[in-house]
């Protein structure tokens, strides 16, 4: 009996160690998803995009990322925060689509950020490789 005590003693403790680091590196390491890509040259970017928000009081408008387009005009108070980039974006431009995914990315976080004066725009400043 002992041993087994033992055996579950190490165990929760392995489990309290192990799965509170696990779940900060995970916020740490946030990347957007670059599945959509075939052959990336970089790593997804790094994005906390809870912290992202928060700094650049964001909260409350998701739709300044998360668009709606229909008809080529932006639908106002409408948020596709539901869906991928890629879902509207596709590699090359289209009829339905003439911004790519890789431009769509780029323009929409470079351009605030040289708008605002504030974060990452140069290539290895989101493209970290860890």
């Amino acid at each position: 009996m002992k041993p087994l005590f033992f055996m579950m003693l190490i165990l929760a403790l392995v489990m309290v160690m192990v799965i509170p680091g696990a779940a900060f590196s995970q916020g740490e390491q946030e990347r957007l998803d670059t599945s959509a890509f075939e052959k990336p040259r970089r790593p997804g970017a790094i994005f906390a995009h809870d912290d992202h928000n928060e700094k650049a009081n964001l909260e409350d408008d998701c739709a300044i990322c998360h668009h709606v387009y229909a008809n080529k005009q932006l639908v106002p108070d409408e948020s596709s925060e539901e869906d991928a980039c890629s879902d509207c974006h596709g590699l090359k431009s289209s009829l339905e689509n003439n911004i790519p995914l890789v431009r769509a990315f780029h323009g929409r976080c470079r351009e605030c950020h040289f708008d605002s004066g504030k974060g990452p725009v140069l290539c290895g400043q989101c493209h970290i490789k860890k």
